[in-house]
């Protein structure tokens, strides 16, 4: 695994898709926060902490919600004046669908970060 969050995103994205009801994920701060903001949204029915002998997993129950998720690539660095253009190429609608940015207060989505008036990097898109 190169990069953990594509491939956590590409893994929920197939588990959908396939109609299963959870998946398991490895359990990093990124990924955690990434949850966190897609569970805030009910994109997932929420997440738990699963430890399986040395090694700590997230299992994640889908809310069969997930139209399409994905992980953009590169990271993008994005000013409160560039969220549309974004928001324009990634997300179909208006207010159907999130961009997951990665700022100094932390993991947010774009409506909280220009809420706050703060830039970041792109991390992923859910809608």
């Amino acid at each position: 695994m190169v990069d953990v969050l594509a491939d956590t995103i590409n893994k929920i994205k197939v588990y959908e898709s396939k109609g299963m009801y959870e998946c398991d994920v490895p359990a990093t701060k990124l990924i955690r926060a990434v949850l966190e903001k897609m569970k805030e949204k009910s994109y997932i029915g929420g997440f738990e902490e699963v430890k399986e002998g040395k090694f700590r997993k997230l299992r994640v129950k889908l809310a069969k919600k997930i139209n399409d998720i994905g992980v953009i690539k590169p990271r993008y660095p994005v000013t409160l004046g560039t969220y549309q253009k974004f928001e324009d190429r990634y997300i179909p609608s208006v207010n159907f669908g999130i961009l997951i940015v990665s700022t100094s207060d932390g993991i947010l989505t774009n409506g909280e970060a220009k809420q706050k008036k703060i830039g970041g990097r792109l991390l992923a898109y859910v809608y």
